[in-house]
């Protein structure tokens, strides 16, 4: 089973897609966002290559919901998953390559 580990971009990303829920919709749905991630992780950790790799970012990314998407590394030799960042897929991409590249 691989080790997370949350990057500061990523608890940064998180909190953020969080308090947006939280905004728009309730703290019910924030909850229920929070149970889904935590599932998703939990999947990871035990079969690290479910995401998507994309050779761009030298990452790997899962869609966790229809809004919101994982960035992950895979290190291997620390048997860890780095977290990277938790995107919005309703944002402009243009910003995802600045984080990300």
């Amino acid at each position: 089973m691989f080790k997370v580990k949350w990057s500061t971009l990523a608890e940064i990303t998180f909190a953020d897609e969080i308090d947006f829920i939280i905004r728009k919709w309730n703290l019910v749905q924030a909850n229920e966002f929070l149970l889904l991630v935590y599932d998703c992780l939990n999947r990871l950790a035990n079969n690290p290559a479910l995401g998507i790799y994309n050779s761009k970012y030298n990452c790997f990314s899962v869609v966790i919901s229809r809004q919101t998407t994982l960035y992950y590394r895979i290190l291997e030799s620390e048997i860890e998953l780095a977290l990277v960042l938790f995107w919005n897929n309703k944002q402009n991409p243009i910003h995802l390559n600045k984080l990300l590249l």
